[in-house]
C-alpha cells in the first residue's frame, strides 16, 4: 500500500573531493582527507537542522559511498542507502528517474552523486522556486561536498521540473 501525497524534502550531495586518479578508474577514486572532512562537516550541517533521511541513493562509485559514511560520521542520521549504478556519472534526466522510484513511504529522500548531474537536476527542479539566499549559493557553483536542500508536495513517482523548492544549500 502506497502513503498519502505529503510534504517532501530531496537532499542533493555531490561527493566530497576526491583524489584525481586511481589505479583502477575513475569508478573507483577515494576521498582525500578534505573530502572526509567535507563529509563529515556536511552530515553535522544536516544534524544541526534536524534534516533526517529516510532513504539513500548512492552512486555505486567509491567517492560517493564514502562520502555517505562521512556523512554519517559528521552526525547525519543513518538511513537505508540503495547504491545504483545509474547514478554514476548520470544527467540530471537520469538522475530525475532514479528519485521518481524512491519508496513512497520515505519523506526525506537523499541522493549522493556527481556534476554536473546533481547541480543541474538542483536547478530543474526548483526552477528559481524556493530560498534566494540558496539560489545565489547555487548560481555561485555547486562544489564537491555541497548539497542543495530541496522541498516540494506529492509523490516521488510525480517529481518534475519546477515543482520543488530550494530551501538551503550548503557548501563545506
Amino acid at each position: 500500500m502506497t502513503s498519502a501525497a505529503m510534504d517532501r524534502k530531496l537532499v542533493l550531495v555531490r561527493h566530497a573531493a576526491a583524489a584525481a586518479r586511481h589505479p583502477e578508474g575513475d569508478h573507483e577514486r577515494e576521498l582525500t582527507e578534505e573530502g572526509i572532512s567535507q563529509a563529515r562537516t556536511a552530515g553535522g550541517w544536516l544534524s544541526g537542522h534536524e534534516l533526517g533521511v529516510d532513504q539513500v541513493l548512492c552512486s555505486s562509485a567509491e567517492r560517493a559511498r564514502q562520502t555517505a559514511e562521512g556523512l554519517w560520521d559528521g552526525g547525519c542520521c543513518e538511513a537505508d542507502v540503495h547504491y545504483d549504478q545509474r547514478i554514476y556519472n548520470a544527467d540530471h534526466n537520469a538522475l530525475l528517474g532514479v528519485v521518481r522510484e524512491a519508496d513512497e513511504d520515505a519523506s526525506v529522500v537523499m541522493m549522493i552523486g556527481h556534476a554536473p548531474g546533481i547541480p543541474a537536476l538542483a536547478s530543474l527542479l526548483a526552477d528559481g522556486e524556493g530560498s534566494r539566499r540558496a539560489h545565489e549559493a547555487l548560481a555561485a557553483g555547486f562544489p564537491t561536498g555541497g548539497l542543495a536542500v530541496l522541498s516540494f508536495s506529492g509523490y516521488w513517482r510525480d517529481l518534475a521540473a519546477g515543482v520543488a523548492s530550494l530551501d538551503r544549500f550548503h557548501t563545506p
